[in-house]
Order: structure tokens, then C-alpha cells, then sequence
């Protein structure tokens, strides 16, 4: 069988793909095949997958996948799964967690807004969204945005709760604007997450990312809040001063 050629992609890149397609733990599937039959495991992670009945949470944007794998070595009784698009990040994680022999951790290479075609209703019991973009001038790109709350209520359990550690000022204040304009219940709630006494084991597993602002002195924001399904979800009418400071772009928020 011929190799696949990948134009202007270095032989590191080539081989972490090679990789993502052998690794058990990894789910990478094409477009074309999801709109042909969808995606079989739906609704079936838990017994054909993990083979457990334990909860299911996931992680959105997982990068290289540090929070997901940390959260898998700290909660057995839970299983694991990071979503992200880049597959060249995402190797690392997957790696890590074959070597550490976590059975309760995968990998799902897909756009965040394919997430229903991958989840049955009720199927999932957290979500984790650890630093994303803020999206400042995309109200809809907003990982907190009503736009995703509807996708995420749709597969979260009764009462299922979504997790927001990030280091955005406009983030966190949209996101807290959006859930007392959606009245969704509050859980916990911080703007300096490391100066509280909130910073528990789960909470202090770092990205090397979220380890760079702190080393600037920038305050890390969380939010645990419950996404409860509603007829229409409403988008906060606020004005927020933006950021003053420069994000790094997502090559950079994770060990390379």
C-alpha cells in the first residue's frame, strides 16, 4: 500500500498522524463517513468503549490533552474523553495516556460543533472547557455562547454541569452575564481561582499555557455551573471592555 503524501507537513507531523491512526484510544472520523451512517458508538461509550458504566465527561479544546489525561489519573470512576480539531496536538495526550495505562481516557478528533452526531441525549455528564479563545468579536464562536449551551444541553445529563477555567477578563465576564441572563444555577464561582481556597487538586491540574499567564501575574477565572435544556436561550445584551493583553495563539498553549 502507498504512503500518503502530506505537501509542506515536517516527518514529525507525518508520523503523530501515522500514530493518531494506530492508538486504541483515538477516534478520528471523516466527514463524509459521519453523514453516510453516523457514528456507531453513539450512545454506546460506556459498553462498547470503556466497558464500564462509570460517568462520562468530556473536554473541549483539549490541546494536548494535559487536563484530560490529569483528570483520568485522578478519577478512575470516571471516564474521559478530549475533542479537539488538531490531531498533532492531540497525539501527545493520547501517548501519554496509553503509557500511563488509563483504560477511563480517548481521544475524539472533531469539530466542537459536531459534538451531538458523537453523543446520545443524556449521555454525557460533565464538560470541561479549559482556556479557549474568547472570541471577542464572534458572539457565536463563544464556547459559553447560547449557541453552544443548546449543544451542550442536549447531551448532558439532568442536571449536568460545565466547568470554565480561563484567563480572560471578557470571557468570564460574557460567561457570567450569559448564565444570569439564562438563570442557570451557579455551583462555584471565582475570579482568582489560586488566591481562594477553591484551588483544590482537580482545579490545580495546569496546562503549561495556563502555567504562562500565571508566571505574567494574570489571575485565573473558574466557573461551575449547571446547563439546564431551556425552550429559547437568551444572549446577554452587555458592553465588555476587551482584554488589554495578547493572547498567545493555540501553538503555543501547551508543551510542544
Amino acid at each position: 500500500m502507498q504512503t500518503k503524501k502530506y505537501p509542506s507537513v515536517g516527518k514529525n507531523k507525518l508520523q503523530k498522524f501515522d500514530d493518531m491512526c494506530r492508538f486504541p484510544n483515538v477516534f478520528q472520523y471523516p466527514f463524509a463517513a459521519l453523514q453516510e451512517k453516523g457514528f456507531e458508538m453513539k450512545g454506546h461509550w460506556n459498553e462498547w468503549f470503556f466497558k464500564n458504566d462509570h460517568p462520562v465527561v468530556l473536554e473541549l479544546g483539549c490541546g494536548k490533552g494535559e487536563y484530560t489525561v490529569g483528570l483520568g489519573r485522578l478519577f478512575p470512576d470516571k471516564n474521559f474523553i478530549g475533542i479537539d480539531i488538531k490531531g498533532a496536538r492531540m497525539w501527545s495526550g493520547a501517548k501519554q495516556a496509553i503509557e500511563d495505562g488509563l483504560t477511563n481516557v480517548a481521544f475524539l478528533r472533531t469539530h466542537i460543533e459536531l459534538i451531538r452526531e458523537f453523543f446520545a441525549l443524556g449521555e454525557v455528564s460533565e464538560i470541561w472547557i479549559t482556556f479557549p479563545d474568547p472570541q471577542m468579536s464572534k458572539t457565536n464562536k463563544r464556547m459559553t455562547s447560547t449557541r453552544f449551551m443548546q449543544l451542550y444541553s442536549e447531551i448532558l445529563k439532568e442536571g449536568g454541569l460545565i466547568h470554565l477555567k480561563t484567563d480572560s477578563p471578557f470571557l468570564y465576564t460574557y460567561t457570567n452575564a450569559m448564565i444570569e441572563a439564562n438563570r442557570f444555577p451557579v455551583r462555584v464561582q471565582t475570579d482568582d481561582l489560586y488566591h481562594s481556597r477553591l484551588a483544590d487538586e482537580i482545579l490545580s491540574i495546569q496546562t503549561f499555557y495556563e502555567q504562562q499567564w500565571l508566571d505574567r501575574g494574570l489571575t485565573i477565572k473558574y466557573i461551575r455551573f449547571a446547563c439546564e435544556p431551556r425552550e429559547a436561550y437568551v444572549e446577554p445584551e452587555i458592553d465588555i471592555e476587551r482584554d488589554s493583553y495578547r493572547s498567545f495563539n493555540r501553538s503555543k498553549r501547551s508543551i510542544k
